[in-house]
């Protein structure tokens, strides 16, 4: 599988901390919040990344994470003009994914827990043409929920209902196969003029084709200064208890006076 994290957006909604910056470059306890959704890919066993970028500071969010060889990784980067949808975001990695399965972890989704590499084997491996990982909330009616019927597969999402019908919502992890891209080049945008990754999801739900499992680690998005506050307070708890592995070292870049020059050969 390949992978794609998207890392663009206004982030509104967390200014004014996002008036100068990406919000995926704010620290969450002792690293870049873009950290974690690569974290969440490598643990998969993905090697090859593309990070839609978009907003501001694209520069930095490229000078930190570079071609990603000190993550075990391979990245390349995708710009994406202005606040277009999810599925819009996806869409540009088209090339980049070619025949392959993939998977789109959102930048400000933070997951701790055993990593995902079983459950991106069982995507990549079945008959499903996508998919998403489901979270049990206590205050649904703030989300997108999942309706299911009486054998437990999604028969459909609705968004901010003031009645859930489960405590179940779909967070930022999406499965996806190629023909994902055509499903996307047909949608119409929403009243908010953005490609909703939901209208993909629908797509596959007739037929059973879309996967869905309850991820049963810690997550919470980082898109409010709440949340922002909730993931800092994870990775802390996972850093006392011994489950945060410190985070990856850049490569020491070396100043140009600290380069070795050849020995003077007098003449």
């Amino acid at each position: 599988m390949k992978g794609i994290v998207l890392a663009g957006g206004t982030a509104t909604r967390l200014f004014p901390l996002t008036i100068v910056t990406n919000k995926h470059l704010l620290p969450i306890y002792d690293r870049p919040m873009i950290y974690y959704p690569i974290e969440t890919l490598a643990g998969m066993g993905i090697r090859e990344v593309m990070v839609i970028v978009g907003g501001k500071s694209v520069g930095d969010v490229v000078e930190l994470l570079g071609d990603g060889n000190h993550f075990g990784l391979d990245l390349t980067y995708r710009y994406q003009r202005g606040a277009l949808g999810i599925a819009h975001a996806i869409g540009l990695a088209r090339d980049f994914v070619g025949a392959e399965a993939f998977c789109c972890v959102l930048g400000d989704n933070i997951l701790r827990g055993e990593p995902l590499a079983d459950t991106g084997q069982e995507f990549d491996s079945g008959p499903w043409g996508a998919g998403t990982l489901l979270y049990r909330v206590p205050d649904p009616e703030r989300f997108g929920v999942a309706e299911l019927d009486s054998d437990g597969a999604v028969v459909g999402f609705e968004e901010k209902p003031a009645k859930p019908k489960s405590d179940l919502i779909p967070i930022g992890v999406y499965f996806l196969r190629p023909d994902a891209f055509d499903v996307i080049e047909h949608l119409a945008p929403s009243g908010r003029g953005e490609l909703e990754i939901t209208d993909v999801l629908n797509h596959y739900i007739p037929g059973r084709r879309l996967f869905t499992r309850v991820y049963d680690g810690h997550w919470t998005d980082a898109g409010t200064v709440p949340s922002l506050l909730r993931a800092a307070e994870l990775a802390a708890e996972d850093d006392a208890a011994g489950r945060l592995a410190p985070p990856t070292q850049r490569p020491l870049q070396r100043r140009t006076d600290e380069v070795e020059l050849p020995p003077r050969v007098d003449a």
